[in-house]
């Protein structure tokens, strides 16, 4: 058994203590493994040991990745997500590449990968990213703007809404952790309430995914629990 392999068994196991505490079925939360910085051999050990959902932060590594693991022999389809910043020149890169993109916060850039999005690929999965925190800093879209544009961004044909991601900063304990997340899910109950057809909550990490899921986290983004450390400074631009 390779380290990946036994990581993926270890957060697997948490993934499923975590829904059984909250009395939530194990197959409503999806596991997406963060592969940033790691290069294709370890998505290709993930990929064996079933993995099959992987998120990427920089759109141009990431991307080099796609197309070296799509000229290989693999044991199963890749979904890709891009996770990080989008940057307004390379929505064509990740319109053309990536099957969902969690962190999309300004109508600008939903619209440039509606546009960009090729005619032969299904719509572009797509979440919205919010700051849940109020960090002025912070990427996302304030809880109060939310609604209109999750309401601009449903009506792109070239896009799907699913749902919500939120990175909020670390917090202390499961309390605080829980309590940031559920104000996530509360705005992602209320576009439910309003007619939106998401089924999407993307939050928790490595040092709080349990927390998410008893929060009602659909997709957790876990990378340094399963492919260790990164030990390289990435050079990509996002």
């Amino acid at each position: 058994m390779t380290t990946i392999e036994g990581n993926l068994q270890t957060v697997r196991g948490r993934v499923l203590r975590a829904c059984r505490q909250a009395g939530r079925d194990v197959n409503e939360v999806t596991l997406l493994a963060v592969s940033k910085t790691f290069g294709p051999d370890a998505v290709r050990q993930a990929q064996a040991a079933g993995q099959r959902a992987f998120g990427e932060n920089y759109v141009q590594e990431g991307v080099e990745k796609i197309l070296a693991l799509r000229e290989s022999a693999a044991p199963l389809p890749i979904e890709w997500h891009c996770i990080g910043p989008v940057q307004s020149n390379k929505t064509r890169l990740v319109a053309s590449h990536f099957d969902w993109v969690q962190s999309v916060d300004r109508l600008k850039i939903a619209e440039r990968l509606n546009e960009q999005r090729p005619a032969e690929l299904a719509p572009l999965q797509v979440c919205l990213q919010v700051n849940v925190d109020g960090g002025a800093t912070k990427s996302g879209v304030s809880p109060a703007e939310l609604p209109a544009l999750a309401r601009a961004v449903s009506e792109l044909p070239r896009l799907r809404l699913r749902g919500l991601m939120c990175i909020p900063e670390p917090a202390a304990d499961f309390e605080a952790q829980s309590a940031v997340f559920l104000r996530a899910r509360a705005l992602w109950d209320e576009l439910r309430a309003g007619g939106f057809e998401i089924d999407t909550l993307s939050m928790g990490m490595s040092d709080d995914l349990e927390a998410a899921i008893s929060a009602g986290s659909t997709l957790v983004r876990v990378g340094r629990s399963i492919f260790g450390s990164r030990q390289r400074p990435v050079t990509s631009a996002a």
